[in-house]
């Protein structure tokens, strides 16, 4: 085990955050890329992209639970987590590297139909990511203890995460996506890999201390309440990112593919900037006065109010950017405290389990937007309907994160 991880010094939370780091990477160039390029370049309808986005979800009810539940039970490569990493990462930039060559992989299969390639080729990357996400945050809860390292451990994985998305959605605007792709491919290839083997898994994962039905049966309640008030910020932020793409085209009447790739690109870019800064200097020392589910929970009742003011006034790119940026504090909120919450509620020798479970409150919401939203924004003659259903699904997230016991409150001086 190195001295970093004996001492967890910050160098070692900066390295146990990267392959989270490369799977939050390949999802950015996902988010950027895979709409803009269906629309553009292969001429599918809005519709037809989300359903394009539809198979990823279904491929992450598959992969993060059985990866998840088989990951706490064996040991293989030196590791518990590591394998998976490291297949999904590798999986992950193959198919980062066939998104701009939808149209020759389709010639050569002698496929007339882009959506079929699409969809496979989707499907496979979010089973990749799905892959590899869940051991990449079970492994932080693996390796630090409960309390405000546990905290911290997640906010620098959202810091140095969010830090390389703002990265990729600077290349898409200044370079163009079909750059961030390539620079993808590279980037999640060495972090899912090379981190993997710094990194010191413990051998056995033992059950917590407490172990009475009583707060094993409160604590099934609370991750009920977690799983679902986090699903509705999904619900609204998945909306956001299959169908930006359309709200710009039609309130912002923009026509040249490539500005309207750019103008996406700069919206996310603010937001991740906002959203890889709040975590480490802000949310981490506010959790430790406020709690962290107070924090988390003021943090989704504005990014609500943010949607509303882009459904209001969010009509010319500038202002699209302002609000962007409000809508960052919620996002640097969604990826890092729920996280923090949940491991606490559950024992440690089936975090990957739970981690799984816990997804499901994200796939869920991205196959109701991409099944069902897709249809009524495709039929809407207001685009605008995309941030309506955005800002309501997080104000009915703000209020059920009310209903979550912050018990962490009391154990914030330890």
């Amino acid at each position: 085990m190195l001295a970093i991880q004996k001492q967890l010094s910050n160098w070692f939370y900066a390295l146990l955050s990267l392959p989270a780091t490369g799977m939050g990477f390949a999802l950015s160039v996902q988010i950027s890329a895979l709409s803009w390029i269906l629309t553009t370049q292969y001429g599918l309808k809005i519709d037809e992209v989300g359903f394009v986005w539809l198979s990823g979800p279904l491929a992450g009810i598959i992969g993060q639970l059985a990866v998840g539940s088989v990951s706490d039970n064996t040991w293989f490569w030196g590791g518990r987590r590591r394998p998976y990493m490291i297949i999904g990462g590798v999986l992950a930039a193959f198919m980062l590297l066939c998104l701009p060559n939808l149209d020759k992989i389709a010639s050569a299969l002698g496929i007339a139909n882009m959506m079929v390639v699409g969809l496979a080729v989707a499907l496979t990357l979010d089973l990749a990511i799905n892959v590899s996400f869940n051991p990449t945050r079970s492994v932080i809860a693996d390796v630090t203890p409960e309390g405000n390292a546990r905290t911290k451990g997640y906010t620098w994985m959202q810091t140095i995460s969010g830090a390389f998305g703002v990265l990729a959605y600077a290349i898409s605007v200044w370079f163009g996506n079909y750059a961030l792709i390539y620079f993808g491919v590279a980037l999640v290839l060495l972090f899912s890999i090379i981190p993997t083997f710094f990194i010191t898994e413990p051998r056995t994962l033992k059950p917590q201390a407490v172990t009475t039905n009583k707060v094993k049966e409160t604590n099934r309640t609370e991750l009920m309440k977690i799983y679902v008030a986090h699903g509705f910020t999904w619900l609204g932020v998945q909306t956001m990112f299959v169908f930006m793409f359309a709200f710009i085209q039609s309130t912002m009447g923009l026509t040249d593919n490539n500005e309207m790739g750019k103008t996406i690109s700069m919206a996310f870019l603010i937001m991740n900037v906002v959203g890889f800064v709040l975590p480490k200097l802000v949310l981490e020392p506010i959790t430790k006065q406020l709690g962290r589910v107070r924090t988390h929970t003021a943090c989704i009742a504005l990014m609500a109010g943010a949607y509303g003011a882009i459904y209001l006034f969010g009509h010319t790119p500038n202002m699209l950017y302002v609000l962007m940026a409000l809508v960052g504090i919620g996002w640097a909120a969604t990826v890092s405290i729920p996280f923090a919450i949940a491991t606490e509620k559950v024992s440690s020798d089936k975090m990957g389990l739970f981690m799984g479970i816990f997804n499901l409150s994200v796939v869920i919401p991205q196959i109701i937007v991409s099944g069902f939203f897709g249809k009524i924004i495709n039929d809407a003659a207001d685009k605008n309907v995309i941030f309506i259903i955005c800002t309501l699904s997080l104000a009915i997230s703000a209020a059920l994160w009310l209903l979550v016991k912050d018990d962490e409150i009391k154990q914030i001086d330890g």
